[in-house]
């Protein structure tokens, strides 16, 4: 791993401008790239979509593509046509400063829905973001500031590997902290890279990492109106055609900074106090797979138990008898933590005090299912449930 910083030929700023009432907490953020990218998306599947959602996927892939503008503070989503010209303005301003085409602008939005965005405020703050803009590594933590809404920590990845005596970097930036759920969440990320990769490509990579990464995330199941997930490759790195083993090498470090990006979300989790990990193996096909670990993820009865250091199987065995998967209960092997506690449908006797000590102790709880069905296995991330993550989103817009 490497310190997080910018691939070549992209800069990144964030700034105060007014979006949100705290003067103490940046509100805007810009990527830009001194030269076009190949670009791609991935986005919510809420039919219900913010509007810089709509704008952005109607500019992905592109070839072209030179900056993503961003605020937080304020969802700019359920705010109808003058929604739609609000994020189309915000685009054109920021064309403008830096001298490209208004398709080539993407833009995201996150925080409040249903309010419209402040004009007043970015009509300044756009300018002061691209005067602000740089190569730093302070310059990149600042735009991963001010994608923050309810996060306690800006969340940051970078990778780098050489490949024909040159560096290729991949970096990432991404906010989230609840209405956290696969297809995908209230997350955003920009995940910037100096490869020369070609937009359908891109768009291929993008969509297997962001399968394997934020669509392996859950807090509490809600999928946002929001979620953006965006690449854009500059070139910068001046190494033309990558090969396939170059292509493969890319992919992997897609991967881990998409993988890292996904799990400090749920690590920032509102209210968590564990992290969860779960592992369902040995499932007759990769969807099976999934089913399994997203609906033990998403069970309120699970969370609270990790919450509480109770190590309920009843709870996560029964999860899985309703995932809508074709299996018997005698298929099913379940440890936490390391410790086996159910084997084939039979419960394992086991130090029931000593495995809530080691969950109570630790942050981490892994929770490993196994079957003996075939040979697909997938992971998966989520956090408990505990009454400051009810106490925060009781309290949100009140």
């Amino acid at each position: 791993m490497t310190a997080d910083q910018l691939p070549a030929g992209f800069e990144s700023a964030g700034v105060y401008c007014g979006v949100k009432d705290n003067k103490q907490k940046f509100d805007l953020s810009l990527f830009v790239s001194d030269r076009p990218c190949s670009a791609a998306g991935v986005f919510t599947q809420n039919r219900v979509c913010g509007a810089p959602v709509v704008i952005s996927r109607e500019r992905v892939p592109s070839s072209s593509a030179r900056a993503v503008i961003i605020n937080s503070g304020n969802a700019n989503a359920c705010t109808g046509e003058r929604g739609l010209e609000d994020a189309r303005w915000m685009t054109e301003l920021t064309a403008q400063l830096i001298g490209c085409a208004v398709k080539d602008v993407l833009i995201c939005s996150t925080g409040v829905i249903g309010h419209f965005l402040p004009r007043n405020a970015l009509e300044s703050g756009i300018p002061a973001a691209a005067e602000a803009l740089g190569s730093s590594s302070e310059s990149f933590l600042n735009a991963a500031k001010g994608m923050m809404t309810t996060d306690t920590f800006p969340k940051m990845a970078t990778r780098e590997f050489e490949t024909r005596g040159k560096t290729i970097r991949i970096s990432g930036a991404a906010k989230g902290a609840a209405m956290i759920a696969p297809d995908m969440a209230t997350m955003l990320a920009v995940i910037m890279t100096d490869a020369t990769i070609f937009s359908d490509e891109a768009q291929r990579l993008l969509n297997a990492a962001v399968d394997r990464s934020f669509n392996c995330i859950s807090v509490e199941g809600h999928t946002s109106t929001s979620d953006t997930v965006l690449l854009l490759a500059n070139g910068a790195a001046d190494i033309d055609d990558l090969q396939p083993d170059e292509l493969d090498k890319f992919a992997i470090k897609l991967d881990e900074v998409c993988q890292e990006l996904a799990q400090t979300i749920i690590q920032d989790a509102e209210g968590a106090e564990h992290l969860i990990i779960i592992d369902a193996e040995g499932l007759k096909d990769p969807e099976d797979a999934r089913r399994i670990a997203r609906m033990v993820a998403d069970s309120p009865l699970v969370k609270t138990a990790i919450t509480g250091a109770d190590p309920n199987w009843g709870r996560i065995v029964s999860a899985v008898g309703y995932a809508g998967v074709d299996l018997e209960e005698t298929d099913i092997t379940l440890s936490i933590n390391g410790t086996k506690i159910y084997e084939q449908g039979m419960p394992v006797e086991y130090d029931e005090a000593a495995l809530s000590q080691k969950m109570r102790d630790n942050r981490n709880v892994r929770i490993r299912l196994t079957f003996p069905l075939g040979e697909h296995s997938l992971r998966f991330w989520t956090s408990d449930l505990t009454a400051e993550y009810i106490r925060l989103n009781s309290e949100y817009t009140t």
